[in-house]
């Protein structure tokens, strides 16, 4: 039986496997590994979660000085893959990488909690640690300083938008006959084909 479409709008079909995933996982349906690659040409690997979509790209957050936001910047492309153990799905994207705006930035950081806000100023992320007594002192400190008002976004916080090339959906099927299907953007649009399992 098949149950991928060829001939649907990829974004939709993501649309759909992560409205399924946001009713099937117990946790973090949005979350995402995020493969990025350093100067020694090494890949690293980690989960981050989803924070919006739309034909433009996939994005998320993160401290900019970050091990991935170092690498980003230096190397703008990436891969990501959404494994939805629960409905036995996974969805890998691969492209180019650019910096969402201010103005989107601005905006998401505005949403998030305020003990969000005061941790994105207090954590030197990817840094050495010396004792989660120097992070609460650097969380007291912050939380201090923002005591009244608003909290700003620190210029070093910002997100990433992966621009999708090629989105694979892959769903499992007995005896390992898996079902997948790749789209690869093209001059004219989308290109779609089956792939052997």
């Amino acid at each position: 039986m098949t149950t991928i479409p060829t001939d649907a709008n990829p974004f939709e079909l993501f649309q759909d496997w992560l409205t399924m995933a946001e009713e099937k996982e117990l946790n973090d349906p949005n979350a995402m590994a995020i493969a990025t690659v350093g100067d020694d040409g090494v890949p690293s690997l980690r989960m981050v979660l989803l924070k919006g979509f739309d034909e433009r790209g996939f994005v998320f957050y993160t401290n900019l000085g970050s091990q991935k936001g170092r690498e980003l910047t230096a190397n703008p492309n990436a891969a990501l893959l959404f494994h939805w153990k629960s409905l036995r799905r996974q969805i890998r994207i691969t492209g180019p990488v650019e910096p969402v705006s201010d103005a989107e930035a601005d905006e998401y950081y505005a949403s998030r909690a305020r003990d969000s806000r005061i941790g994105a100023w207090a954590s030197k992320q990817s840094q050495p640690l010396d004792g989660m007594f120097e992070l609460e002192a650097r969380v007291a400190k912050y939380a201090a300083k923002f005591a009244l008002g608003d909290i700003p976004r620190p210029e070093f916080w910002s997100g990433f938008r992966i621009k999708p090339a090629r989105m694979e959906f892959w769903h499992d099927r007995p005896f390992r006959l898996h079902e997948r299907v790749v789209y690869i953007q093209g001059p004219d649009g989308w290109e779609k084909e089956r792939l052997y399992p």
